[in-house]
C-alpha cells in the first residue's frame, strides 16, 4: 500500500517519522508557491512532477486543493499495543473527518497510542490524513484490533463515554495510565467493549442538545485529562 499525502505538512510529518517519500505531484499554481517552491528546491532527489491545475484538482481528494501530493511508503507499524500506557480506543467510527480530527486531538493531548475497532474509517486513506494533520506519524495505530480483548488486560483505567452514563466526566478520577473509549456517532459503544470497561462516564451538557460530535465529545475528555495532569 502507499500514502496519498495532501500538503505540504503531511509530506514533512511522513520524514520526520521516518516514512519514505517515492515522488511529489504539483499542480502549476503549487509551483508557483513560495514554500512549495522553496521545500522542492531544498530536495532536488525527490521525483517531481508537475500537472495543470485542472488534472491535479481531478487527481486531489479534497475540494480545496493544496498544490502538492507526495506519494509515501508507509512507516513501519507497532507489533503490539501496550496496556500500560494512555490510548484511545475507536469503536465503529466510519467517519474519516472524525478519525482523522480525534486522532489529532489524542496526539494533542499527549497520547501515543491508538486502537481502532472493526468497522473504523481507514486511518491512512487521505481525508483521514488531511484532518489528522500528521498525528498518524504521531502515534502507533492499532488497526482491527480487539477492543474488549484489550480492555480486559489494560493495566490502567478505561473510562468509556455514555450518554447513559451516571458517572460525570468531572467527578471521576482520572490518575494513572487510561484507555479512553469513544464510539460510532449514532450508535455509541457497542456493549461487549462498554462492558469491559472501568467506568462509563458522561460529559454533563445543561444545555438543551443531546450529544456531542464524537471528535469534540474526545476533546473535552482528553483535555480534562490534560488539565488535571498539568494543574
Amino acid at each position: 500500500n502507499v500514502l496519498l499525502l495532501d500538503g505540504l505538512h503531511l509530506i514533512v510529518a511522513c520524514l520526520d517519522a521516518g516514512g519514505r517519500l517515492d515522488e511529489v505531484i504539483v499542480s502549476a499554481r503549487g509551483a508557483a508557491h513560495p514554500e512549495i517552491a522553496a521545500w522542492l528546491a531544498a530536495h532536488p532527489a525527490v521525483a517531481c512532477f508537475q500537472l495543470s491545475d485542472a488534472m491535479f484538482a481531478e487527481l486531489a481528494a479534497t475540494d480545496s486543493p493544496s498544490g502538492i501530493l507526495g506519494i509515501a511508503s508507509p512507516t513501519a507499524r507497532a507489533e503490539a499495543p501496550d496496556p500500560t500506557q494512555d490510548c484511545v480506543l475507536l469503536d465503529g467510527i466510519q467517519d474519516p473527518g472524525n478519525v482523522g480530527t480525534l486522532l489529532r486531538t489524542a496526539a494533542a493531548a499527549g497520547i501515543r497510542q491508538a486502537l481502532l475497532g472493526p468497522g473504523c474509517a481507514d486511518p491512512w486513506a487521505p481525508r483521514t490524513l488531511r484532518a489528522g494533520q500528521g498525528a498518524q506519524f504521531e502515534m502507533r495505530i492499532h488497526e482491527a484490533g480487539d477492543l474488549a480483548g484489550f480492555l480486559a488486560a489494560y493495566r490502567g483505567t478505561s473510562l468509556v463515554t455514555r450518554l447513559d452514563a451516571s458517572r460525570s466526566l468531572y467527578a471521576t478520577p482520572l490518575e494513572g495510565p487510561l484507555a479512553w473509549v469513544f464510539g460510532a456517532e449514532g450508535q455509541g459503544v457497542s456493549e461487549a467493549v462498554s462492558r469491559a470497561a472501568t467506568f462509563g462516564v458522561h460529559i454533563p451538557m445543561p444545555g438543551k442538545i443531546e450529544s456531542l460530535n464524537v471528535a469534540a465529545a474526545a476533546a473535552v475528555c482528553l483535555f480534562e485529562m490534560v488539565r488535571r495532569r498539568t494543574a
